[in-house]
């Protein structure tokens, strides 16, 4: 059984992931598997491949920046306050606005992704967007299929 906790705003383990940040603050080694919760920061611009996963809702909650999201054939913008529901199995993704980054508190139901994370990022030296770099992307295809993540395009393109 897990025991209550409270992590700090710079608390939590911190992974570069695709050209993100993301600071995982619940695991789901802490929930039975029930959920995860992590904190991401997208830099402007970012949009992560057309995907869709099989076993997984992902709920965001945007706290600063803005994203147009693209998920099921719909399209919608998202901008502080917002939470955004990406059901179990619909295809997805987002482009993050050019403007600002955007911080978001992102829940997956079960948990897992927060596995998936730690598996294709590096552990972040500081807390603050990694510099760019390139992505391997046979790796990153492999993990998708280990983590039950479908890859299904390129980044921002249309489900």
């Amino acid at each position: 059984m897990s025991r209550p906790y409270v992590l700090g705003r710079d608390e939590g383990e911190a992974i570069w992931f695709l050209g993100n940040l993301v600071t995982v603050k619940v695991a789901g080694e802490h929930t039975s598997g029930r959920l995860s919760l992590s904190e991401f920061v997208n830099p402007p611009g970012f949009a992560p491949p057309l995907h869709r996963h099989l076993d997984a809702d992902e709920i965001s909650y945007v706290i600063s920046g803005t994203a147009r999201y693209m998920c099921g054939g719909e399209t919608f913008t998202a901008g502080p306050g917002d939470v955004v529901l990406l059901p179990v199995g619909l295809p997805h993704t987002f482009t993050v606005g050019p403007d600002e980054p955007m911080r978001s508190l992102v829940i997956t139901t079960p948990a897992g992704f927060e596995r998936f994370v730690a598996d294709v990022g590096v552990p972040a030296v500081e807390r603050r967007l990694p510099d760019p770099g390139p992505i391997d992307v046979a790796a990153l295809a492999e993990a998708h299929a280990r983590h039950a993540i479908e890859l299904l395009g390129p980044p921002g393109a249309t489900p």
